[in-house]
C-alpha cells in the first residue's frame, strides 16, 4: 500500500478535502503515509477513521476507478499493480505491460525524466479505442508508473479539423481563381463589349458563389463553435413553411419546379426563427436544384407524438444507399458537376443537420435512385395535438 500512498494521496486528500469542506494531512498511523509527516489542516481524527473506510482504502478504489490507465511496474518490469482501465486501454494485458510502456519505463528510470509513449493498439479490434498516449513516470525505489489516456476523440477531431481546412482551402480557391482568370479576359477584350459582358456575367456569377459560401462557412462555424445560440421561442410551424418558400421562389419559377404546399397546420415549435426558415430553405433548395425541369417538389408538415416533422419531398434523381449516410458531411456532394452547376457549396445539408441538432432534433432521409429522395425536419412539438391531415394544396414555382 505504500506505492498506493506515494502515488495517489495528495490527489485524494484534496478530493476529500472538497467533499467534506476540510484538508485532509498526512499521518503516520496510516498504511503508507510518510513517517513523521506533520498534519496540514485539520487532522482526520481516529474516531472518523473507525467509522468509515481507511485513507488507504480510499486511495485504492480512487486508483482503480480512475479515468485514466494506470500501471505501477517493478524494475524488472512486473506489473505489481493495475486498474481495471489500463487492461480496457491495452496497457496490461493478461498481466504483462505493453513492450512499448515498458521501454519508455527504463527510459524515464535511466533520465529521471517523465517520458510520453504512444500506445495506440497496432491492430484495433472491436470497439477498443484508436488512439492511446501514456506518461511513464519514475516513483523512486525501482518503481514506475504509467498513465494512459484515451486520446481517439481529441485525433478525430483533429483529422476532422485538417480535413476542414484542406476542403474550405479548396472551395475558396475555385472561385477565387475564376475571378481572377475572368478579370483578365475582361481586360484582353476590353474592345469587345460582347465577351466583356459574357465575362462580367460570369464574374458576377462566381462573386455570388464566393458570397454565398463565405456565408454559409460562417454560419456553420457558429453552429458548431462555442458561439451561444439565440433563446428559443414559440415559431408558428405555418409561418416558418411560408418564409422558407418565399425564399426559394425565385430559383423555383427559373428552374419551372412547382412546389405542393399541405394545409396549414396550427402546429408550433420552439426555436429560433431564423436559424429553422434557413434549414427549411437549404432543404428546398437542394430539393429544386436535384430535380428535372418541370418535376414537382412538396412540403407537409404533421405531428407524431411529440415530434413535428417537416418533410420535403422531390421527384429528381435520388441518392445511392452508400451515399446516404454521407449526405450531411462538410462540401460532400452526390454529383459535383451539377453542384457547380447550381451554385452549390455543398454545406447546405450540414447546415440542416446542426441547426436540428442545436434545436433538440434532427434530420431524416428517405431516398431511392431515380425516384427522389424525402427530407424530413423532426423537432419537438410544443402545445396541442395537430389538427388531422389535410388535402394538399398545389402551388407552382415555390409560391406559399
Amino acid at each position: 500500500m505504500s506505492l498506493l500512498s506515494s502515488l495517489l494521496l495528495a490527489a485524494v486528500a484534496l478530493l476529500l478535502g472538497l467533499a467534506c469542506g476540510v484538508v485532509l494531512g498526512r499521518r503516520s498511523a496510516v498504511p503508507g503515509a510518510a513517517s513523521g509527516a506533520a498534519p496540514a489542516g485539520r487532522a482526520v481524527s481516529d474516531a472518523e477513521l473507525s467509522h468509515g473506510p481507511s485513507l488507504a482504502d480510499l486511495l485504492l478504489r480512487v486508483f482503480r476507478s480512475s479515468e485514466a490507465g494506470l500501471a505501477v511496474l517493478t524494475r524488472a518490469g512486473e506489473v505489481v499493480l493495475n486498474n481495471p482501465r489500463a487492461s480496457d486501454l491495452g496497457v496490461v494485458h493478461a498481466g504483462v505491460i505493453d513492450p512499448r510502456a515498458r521501454a519508455a519505463c527504463r527510459q524515464a528510470e535511466c533520465g529521471g525524466v517523465p517520458v510520453e509513449v504512444d500506445l495506440s493498439p497496432l491492430e484495433r479490434r472491436g470497439r477498443e479505442p484508436s488512439a492511446v498516449v501514456a506518461q511513464v513516470r519514475t516513483l523512486g525505489d525501482g518503481y514506475t508508473v504509467v498513465e494512459a489516456s484515451d486520446t481517439s476523440d481529441a485525433v478525430r477531431l483533429e483529422a476532422t479539423r485538417r480535413d476542414f481546412v484542406a476542403n474550405v482551402s479548396h472551395e475558396l480557391k475555385t472561385p477565387v481563381g475564376a475571378v481572377g482568370l475572368l478579370a483578365e479576359a475582361v481586360l484582353d477584350a476590353a474592345d469587345d463589349p460582347v465577351a466583356v459582358n459574357r465575362f462580367a456575367t460570369r464574374i458576377l456569377k462566381e462573386s455570388k458563389r464566393l458570397g454565398a459560401l463565405v456565408t454559409e462557412l460562417i454560419a456553420l462555424s457558429r453552429l458548431t463553435g462555442a458561439e451561444r445560440l439565440p433563446e428559443l421561442s414559440a415559431v408558428q410551424v405555418d409561418e416558418l413553411v411560408a418564409e422558407a418558400l418565399a425564399r426559394c421562389r425565385l430559383s423555383a419559377e427559373s428552374a419551372g419546379i412547382e412546389i405542393t404546399v399541405d394545409r396549414p397546420s396550427g402546429l408550433e415549435v420552439d426555436g429560433d426563427r431564423t436559424l429553422l426558415v434557413t434549414a427549411l430553405s437549404n432543404l428546398v433548395e437542394n430539393a429544386v436544384a436535384y430535380s428535372p425541369p418541370e418535376a414537382s417538389v412538396s412540403v407537409s408538415r404533421r405531428r407524431v407524438g411529440d415530434t413535428v416533422e417537416i418533410a420535403v419531398t422531390d421527384r429528381g434523381i435520388g441518392i445511392a444507399p452508400q451515399h446516404q449516410t454521407r449526405v450531411f458531411e462538410r462540401f460532400f456532394r452526390v454529383d459535383p458537376a451539377r453542384s457547380r452547376a447550381t451554385g452549390g457549396t455543398g454545406l447546405g445539408l450540414a447546415i440542416v443537420k446542426h441547426v436540428l441538432a442545436n434545436h433538440g432534433g434532427h434530420v431524416r432521409l428517405w431516398s431511392s435512385p431515380g425516384t427522389g429522395s424525402t427530407f424530413t425536419m423532426c423537432l419537438p412539438a410544443r402545445g396541442p395535438d395537430a389538427v388531422p391531415a389535410a388535402v394538399a394544396t398545389t402551388e407552382s414555382g415555390g409560391r406559399t
